[in-house]
C-alpha cells in the first residue's frame, strides 16, 4: 500500500510532517514534508513501529532508535552516515572536525550529510558550521527544513 508521491505513510511531526519510505521491510527514507502536510496512515506493522520510536524521540530526545535500516548509498555515504550515527544527543559536530575525524573533505562530507535518507533516525542535524551556524540541512529544500534543524537542535538541548 503506498500513499501519494511513493510514501508508505506520512506521519504528523512537532514540526510538520514526515513522509516514510520503506524496503524490504526497513526503514528507507524519511522526507521532510512542507507544512500544512496532511498525515496518511499505512497498515504495515512497520510504520506503527516508526511512529512509536518518532514519537518518543519527541518526547525524549535522548531516545534511541532501534529500528531496521535501509539507507540506499555509495560506500563512502554509508561510512558518513555511521558516523553521524555516532553523534550523540545534545552534542554537535562541525563539518570539518568530522571530515578530518573521517579523513576526507569537508565539501565531499557536507555532501554526504544532505544526502542522508533518514534524517533525525541518522541524525544529519547534529552537524553544525565552524561558525556554530547552522550550515546546510535543506535537503533539496530551502526555508522550513532550516526551521526543522533548529527545532531538532533546540529539542536536543544543543541550541538555544
Amino acid at each position: 500500500m503506498s500513499t501519494p508521491a511513493g510514501f508508505f505513510a506520512i506521519l504528523a511531526a512537532p514540526f510538520g510532517a514526515l513522509g516514510v519510505r520503506l524496503a524490504d521491510d526497513a526503514l528507507a527514507g524519511l522526507d521532510f514534508l512542507p507544512p500544512g502536510t496532511a498525515p496518511a496512515s499505512s497498515p504495515h506493522p512497520l510504520i506503527a513501529r516508526v511512529a512509536r520510536q518518532l514519537d518518543a524521540y519527541y518526547g525524549d530526545p535522548r531516545h534511541v532508535f532501534d529500528l531496521p535500516l535501509a539507507p540506499a548509498g555509495t560506500p563512502y555515504r554509508l561510512r558518513v552516515w555511521s558516523a553521524l550515527s555516532t553523534i550523540p544527543s545534545g552534542a554537535t559536530r562541525s563539518y570539518g572536525e568530522l571530515a578530518r575525524a573521517l579523513g576526507t573533505a569537508p565539501r565531499a562530507l557536507g555532501q554526504a550529510v544532505g544526502d542522508n535518507p533518514l534524517p533525525i533516525v541518522i541524525p544529519c542535524h547534529r552537524v553544525i558550521a565552524a561558525d556554530g551556524g547552522l550550515g546546510g540541512f535543506n535537503h533539496g529544500r530551502t526555508g522550513y527544513t532550516q526551521d526543522i534543524k533548529r527545532w531538532l537542535l533546540r529539542h536536543e538541548g544543543s541550541l538555544a
